[in-house]
């Protein structure tokens, strides 16, 4: 190297620095007074400008209406104010059924049957269930029963009138129960036609009521099935919660069979939603396949969770007395109409 060259080829010299070609900004032209302006105002954004619509055109366009959605997802239907029970009418056998227990079967026949009697219906409750639930949230102590269910069903020189006792509930009378019923699914075993053995005891009482609803037990042994073969329909009470929903599959095939094999005219009045809280999203998820599966057999109607349910018990009356203008009492009037909006004309 010499001279400050870099030795490259062979017969070439190196560059030097003072040969680097020098650095030359390239002119930018000046801006026109019309496209300066300050960094800090906004840029400018051309609005399309509105154009008047017609006046005809204005007038036809009305918004739409909101269909409010209720509970279950879909339309809530306004239903109407019941008629009054006009001559005699046969009375309805209703029975609430589930083989889970804990899903409101007995405070949906006592509150049910309130409100059904606030409509002006003469209404039965059957408390067919040896735990005696429906017996004990009306107000009745089960050890000081004389004449029970059991002894309507197994004696024959008792009748239904020396068994049903007043409810407090004008309108709403009550055949109580207590665990001496447990004895009869056993005994029942052994008798002729002992499917039929609740029908053949409630025959007198149709002509007596407007509605008998039958409170089963948590099962679906013989006593369940006599309730379903009394029956002209069925009210499934379902809590929404997953395992309450996955015996639902059970209970139909024992109501088709039932249908099938005993009792042709029976048919799922609905199914009710019950302990719904729909600020969580279990319960909502929980409805939806309930609709899905059921479809349109699905009332409206819902039950909410609420602590006036539990205080009414412990008070042994039903929620439309005890806090009459309470949400659960609003919703047991709301569902009574719809049961009855269902039910054949009266």
């Amino acid at each position: 190297m010499s001279g400050g060259g870099f030795a490259g080829l062979p017969g070439q010299s190196g560059t030097s620095a003072s040969e680097m070609p020098p650095l030359v900004r390239t002119p930018v032209p000046a801006p026109s007074p019309e496209d300066s302006h300050p960094v800090s105002d906004p840029l400018p954004f051309p609005r399309p400008e509105a154009r008047p619509q017609p006046r005809s055109q204005v007038a036809t366009e009305a918004p739409e209406a909101v269909v409010p959605l209720g509970p279950t997802g879909r339309p809530m239907p306004t239903f109407p104010e019941p008629r009054p029970v006009s001559g005699t009418t046969r009375a309805r056998v209703v029975s609430m059924c589930n083989q889970k227990g804990g899903v409101g079967k007995t405070t949906t026949t006592i509150n049910l049957g309130a409100s059904l009697a606030e409509y002006g219906r003469k209404v039965l409750l059957v408390d067919f269930d040896p735990q005696g639930s429906l017996s004990v949230g009306l107000g009745l102590n089960p050890h000081e029963m004389d004449l029970t269910i059991y002894n309507l069903l197994m004696q024959r020189d008792v009748t239904l009138d020396e068994v049903v006792v007043p409810s407090g509930v004008p309108g709403m009378d009550l055949l109580p129960s207590n665990i001496d019923l447990s004895a009869a699914e056993v005994q029942l075993v052994h008798e002729v036609a002992r499917e039929q053995t609740l029908q053949r005891v409630l025959a007198p009482a149709l002509d007596q009521y407007d509605v008998i609803l039958i409170d089963c037990q948590p099962s679906l042994g013989l006593l369940t099935v006599n309730a379903l073969t009394a029956s002209d329909g069925v009210i499934v009470p379902l809590e929404c919660e997953y395992f309450a929903l996955r015996g639902v599959a059970l209970l139909k095939q024992t109501i088709d069979k039932v249908c099938e094999r005993l009792n042709p005219r029976l048919e799922v009045d609905g199914v009710l939603g019950t302990m719904f809280d729909g600020r969580t999203l279990h319960s909502r998820e929980v409805m939806d396949r309930l609709v899905q599966a059921w479809g349109d057999t699905v009332f409206h109607t819902v039950i909410r969770r609420t602590v006036k349910f539990s205080d009414s018990t412990v008070a042994g009356e039903p929620i439309t007395s005890y806090a009459s203008s309470s949400a659960g009492a609003d919703s047991y009037r709301q569902l009574a109409k719809e049961v009855l909006g269902r039910w054949p004309a009266e």
